[in-house]
């Protein structure tokens, strides 16, 4: 482990000027190492060096996803956070403010910014239009969005803490939410879906969502490290979603609490092979022992029907012992 004191690392990895203008860039969002390429006008194993340098000095940090490489800013929810790094961003914000060569510089990379949001926003609107009549069948068997989404503000209430949205799909959940988490961690399995996500939530302020690639039945999170955690429309996908609430059980803080959206038990078999459905729904009574068994006490439950599928909402809080209450298998 080095000696050198923070401090220098810290002004050694400022002392480039391409390196502070990825700063500036990073402060408006999370870019992969092709789209900060395309910004800089530099080639990609450059780019790559520079942002060696600033996660050496933990000034951001790296995150795959799939094949793509992603930087983010390191900010106050980072274990990687100091004061030493909020001084940093407010000094680069600053020489922005006062520095009129370095603002203009800052200014024409925010122009080729918009052309990578831009970029992000055709792709989101092919992917789409290809899915469209896929997702219209579905649609068709249950309640319209709103009232489900108006459901579920309703039996949250208030602020949300650390939210956990577990297949996050194109992120409108994240989106919902964002006014009254703290922070989000918007996980999904999918490459794809994630990048639809992030052209919907790149209008958020920078390190308001991270966005993760993950299994829900491997969650890739410390214990206790979310307030809220929320399942809309994806348990159904769950091959053995006992598995699934019991990680989930694992990442909720005693106290915290879980919302879970998903169909009411149904018998509409073709959504297995033409969607995928692992579970064909939940009856309450089910659900219920998977609360019982994962460590959460059940706190309401809601059924919006409207079409041939029942839209269930079932919200529980998890007891303060974090250990298992799993029953025996016998």
């Amino acid at each position: 482990m080095s000696s050198t004191p923070p401090l220098i690392d810290t002004l050694r990895a400022l002392s480039d000027p391409t390196r502070l203008r990825i700063m500036r860039l990073l402060a408006s969002m999370e870019l992969a190492v092709g789209e900060l390429a395309l910004v800089l006008g530099q080639s990609q194993p450059r780019v790559s060096r520079h942002i060696k340098i600033l996660c050496d000095a933990h000034l951001a940090q790296r995150r795959r996803e799939g094949a793509w490489v992603f930087l983010h800013a390191v900010g106050t929810d980072s274990r990687a956070a100091s004061p030493l790094v909020d001084a940093v961003a407010h000094l680069l914000a600053t020489a922005e403010d006062t520095d009129r060569a370095f603002a203009g510089q800052c200014a024409e990379d925010r122009v080729h910014l918009d052309a990578i949001r831009a970029a992000r926003q055709a792709h989101a609107q092919d992917w789409f239009a290809r899915h469209a009549a896929q997702w219209d069948e579905l649609r068709s068997l249950h309640i319209a969005d709103g009232p489900v989404e108006a459901a579920l503000a309703d039996m949250l209430g208030g602020e949300l803490g650390r939210l956990l949205d577990v297949g996050t799909g194109t992120g409108r959940m994240a989106e919902l939410f964002a006014d009254s988490a703290r922070h989000i961690t918007a996980l999904d399995h999918s490459p794809d879906m994630l990048r639809l996500a992030r052209t919907r939530l790149q209008h958020l302020p920078a390190g308001k969502v991270d966005l993760v690639q993950g299994d829900f039945a491997q969650l890739p999170f410390t214990a206790a490290n979310f307030d809220t955690v929320l399942f809309h429309q994806v348990l159904h996908y769950a091959q053995a979603p006992e598995a699934v609430l019991a990680e989930a059980a694992r990442v909720t803080a005693p106290g915290g609490r879980i919302a879970i959206v998903d169909f009411a038990a149904h018998d509409r078999e073709e959504l297995r092979s033409q969607h995928a459905h692992a579970r064909l729904g939940f009856a309450d009574a089910q659900i219920a022992t998977l609360f019982a068994d994962a460590g959460f006490e059940p706190l309401a439950e809601r059924a919006l029907a409207g079409k041939e599928l029942i839209v269930k909402l079932w919200t529980a809080t998890r007891r303060p012992s974090l250990q298992s209450t799993s029953r025996k298998q016998g």
